[in-house]
């Protein structure tokens, strides 16, 4: 039944889903085309607008970069993988795999949704070596946990809105972790999803006969023998001590950070999860080995975001962002605002699929609305969040790194997946709407 319900998705998404960076060159267009047609702008104005503000988010793409980078490091260390294996020897039955691989992602992207891709799928595979399960039941319960990664202390809005110096600053300021990740709406949401995802998860196990099983041989990890460092060069990226040394010099600075009132922001966050994978992989040469597995991953914000900082300078200067937060002001409320821009950040996720990138588009329409309806800014800006990591239950784009880890298809899961989507979309929705 699952496959039926996924069947006709499936093939829309492989037909007529392009790569993000095709997208975001016709959103590009679509942004050049609207600001002409509905704005009056003159066609040089606006690539003029679109040129000016095409460099105006590389210190927030590089922030982006490395939560996924970080995260992926991390996850990758010797301590991370025998802590998953461990655990994944305890398990003797599916329905507790399935259950146990969706805790650990959903837990791990809490922390880190760099981290938290990773952890799922080494997981899923530690798990399906060990435990008869349906392997994609199994692949698509670890992707699920992806869901809570932009409520957790890696939220890209959360954590923008609360650095010194973001774009929107001006207009809203700075705005702590407190009110956002760690309100008591948003720590409800999560926990909610905590206990439903697992039981969801559960439920859909597929009979014996009907599941889909793996070959445990076909999952096992190569083994690779430790080089033998021989020139004094080689003997310096083997050496654990300098791991030990700035692992430890890094994670001090935090603790003075965090004791003279630092805050939970981008930059702090990603100095705690670059300094624990640099102490935890010990040698520069580990690190450096996992770096160019995790830098693949992050290609495409490279590329993807001066385009997003392009569109964001031509909807502002056009006027284009005004006018989308009157027409939102024509029909929402105070109240209902944050689930409307739930939805509409559900939406645009799926063209941009980008937690960072997505802020950079939807912030000037939204808060602006925000403010003239009087609604709660924290609430608005997480209900973008919420709705970004929604989608991402059906958005190929963040499930590559899982899918590539795995060995499995996006069909493979997405039967799985959009039943997920329906019980989160209804709860998040819930609980911005009357919590």
């Amino acid at each position: 039944m699952l496959s039926n319900i996924a069947k006709p998705f499936v093939r829309l998404t492989e037909r007529y889903l392009p790569d993000p960076f095709v997208l975001v060159l016709l959103l590009t267009l679509l942004v050049f085309a609207a600001a002409m047609l509905f704005q009056q702008q003159a066609p040089l104005t606006v690539l003029r607008y679109w040129g000016d503000g095409f460099w105006g988010l590389l210190s927030f793409a590089m922030q982006m970069m490395l939560v996924l980078v970080t995260g992926f490091l991390l996850a990758t260390t010797p301590l991370v993988q025998r802590a998953l294996d461990g655990l994944a020897a305890k398990v003797q039955s599916a329905g507790t795999a399935i259950v146990w691989v969706t805790l650990v992602a959903l837990v791990a992207s809490w922390l880190n949704w760099g981290f938290g891709l990773v952890v799922g799928a080494f997981f899923a595979k530690a798990l399906a070596r060990r435990v008869a399960v349906d392997y994609r039941l199994l692949v698509a319960s670890a992707y699920s946990g992806f869901v809570i990664w932009h409520g957790g202390l890696a939220g890209s809005v959360p954590l923008t809105i609360a650095t010194e110096g973001h774009f929107s600053e001006t207009l809203i300021g700075v705005i702590p972790t407190s009110q956002t990740i760690f309100s008591g709406f948003n720590l409800t949401l999560t926990l909610l999803l905590v206990l439903l995802i697992p039981m969801l998860n559960r439920l859909m196990l597929p009979n014996k006969d009907e599941a889909v099983l793996v070959d445990p041989t076909k999952l096992a990890e190569p083994l690779q023998a430790a080089p033998v460092p021989e020139r004094p060069a080689e003997q310096l990226e083997h050496s654990r001590w300098l791991g030990w040394l700035f692992g430890g010099l890094g994670l001090g600075y935090l603790w003075l950070y965090f004791s003279d009132g630092g805050g939970l922001n981008l930059n702090s966050v990603n100095l705690l999860f670059l300094f624990a994978a640099i102490l935890l992989h010990q040698s520069p040469r580990n690190l450096l080995t996992s770096l160019q597995q995790a830098i693949s991953g992050s290609a495409g914000i490279l590329l993807q975001f001066p385009f997003y900082a392009g569109m964001m300078a031509v909807m502002v200067q056009s006027g284009m962002a005004a006018c989308l937060s009157q027409w939102f002001v024509g029909f929402a409320s105070s109240e209902t605002l944050p689930f409307w821009s739930f939805l509409s950040a559900g939406l645009v996720n799926i063209f941009v699929p980008s937690g960072g990138g997505q802020w950079a588009v939807q912030a000037p329409v939204m808060l602006p609305a925000a403010l003239e309806l009087g609604a709660d800014i924290e609430r608005v800006a997480m209900a973008v969040a919420w709705g970004d990591a929604w989608t991402n239950l059906i958005q190929p784009f963040w499930a590559l790194p899982v899918l590539a880890i795995a060995g499995l298809k996006a069909k493979d899961i997405m039967g799985f997946c959009l039943l997920q989507l329906l019980l989160t979309g209804l709860v998040i929705a819930a609980v911005l709407t009357w919590y």
